[in-house]
């Protein structure tokens, strides 16, 4: 009974490792495992899961490329090629499997739909505008703005989305665009040039003006350097004219003491350099008449001593007279 009762419990569990083998799956990194549980949808966060009760979907992106031919104001025609990448949304799965169903290709499903919207939105915004002023980045940024409505409406994010190409489809409308963008690209750079030329002309006129405040400066400092020196040099010059006048005053002075002493006593006259001039001549002729030439500078400031020679002359004659 013991043997048979060992028998079937190995078989039970070897059945148990069977269906656990058979069900249960290790989740891989880039896998969702989804399971549904009272109406609401959730991710497996364990690395086990059964797989006939979770839904697996791969996290990798889902390429997505579209040509769409729309029309601009005017009704004229244009070709737009789009190309980008959408994902899974984890915080919109619940929109995500409303959309793409409970099947693993949800995700490619989603990304159809979410391609219609895409149309959708480029033939609005190229009907609202006209065909001179569309551009690739102003489409991009319109259908970027609207990346969170994708996620809420297909549970998929835009990972990656871009303009490949946006042209006319009538090929004399894409020359005449064409030469137009040319005309203002040349335009542009006609502009770009002139406003060099007059920025460049501004720094000359800039330079030209601090070169002259420059100069005009330094001339003012030079005219003030000048001023200084010739008030300096009037200064010294006015010293030595005082210095000159202080000596001629000493000179004059001493020149009256000497008078003074002479007429106090007038033998010293005999002293003079005039009286000595007399007695060589009179030693050399004493028969002669001596002549005495006394210069006009002599003469101005020698009056006083012929005065005083003169009378000591006279003197001289009224006593030799007196003893004859």
């Amino acid at each position: 009974m013991d043997i048979i009762l060992g028998v079937s419990l190995g078989v039970v569990v070897v059945i148990c490792l069977l269906v656990a083998f058979y069900e249960f799956r290790i989740r891989q990194l880039d896998v969702l495992a989804l399971y549904e549980s009272k109406g609401r949808i959730g991710v497996r966060k364990g690395l086990v899961y059964p797989r006939h009760f979770s839904l697996v979907l791969k996290r990798t992106t889902y390429p997505i490329q579209l040509t769409i031919e729309a029309v601009a104001v005017g009704n004229l025609g244009v070709r737009v090629k789009l190309v980008g990448s959408v994902a899974p949304s984890l915080e919109h799965i619940h929109s995500l499997i409303r959309v793409g169903g409970w099947n693993s290709e949800a995700v490619a499903r989603a990304a159809d739909e979410a391609q219609v919207i895409l149309q959708g939105l480029v033939k609005e915004y190229t009907e609202r505008s006209e065909i001179s002023v569309l551009s690739s980045t102003g489409l991009l940024n319109n259908l970027n703005e609207r990346s969170a409505f994708f996620e809420e409406k297909f549970g998929v994010e835009l990972i990656s989305l871009a303009v490949q190409s946006l042209d006319a489809t009538n090929p004399e409308i894409t020359d005449a665009l064409s030469q137009q963008e040319q005309a203002r690209l040349l335009e542009q750079t006609e502009r770009v040039k002139h406003q060099a030329r007059v920025a460049a002309a501004k720094a000359n006129y800039r330079a030209d003006e601090e070169i002259a405040e420059m100069e005009h400066t330094l001339e003012l400092k030079k005219a003030e350097l000048k001023k200084d020196l010739l008030e300096k040099e009037s200064a010294l010059a006015y010293q030595r004219l005082e210095d000159e006048l202080a000596r001629n005053r000493m000179r004059l002075a001493f020149e009256r003491e000497e008078l003074e002493v002479l007429k106090s006593s007038p033998e010293l006259l005999m002293l003079t350099p005039q009286a000595a001039r007399l007695a060589e001549a009179s030693q050399n002729l004493k028969n002669a008449r001596t002549v005495i030439s006394i210069s006009p500078q002599e003469l101005a400031h020698s009056s006083e001593y012929l005065s005083l020679f003169q009378n000591l002359l006279q003197k001289a004659l009224d006593t030799k007279k007196e003893t004859q």
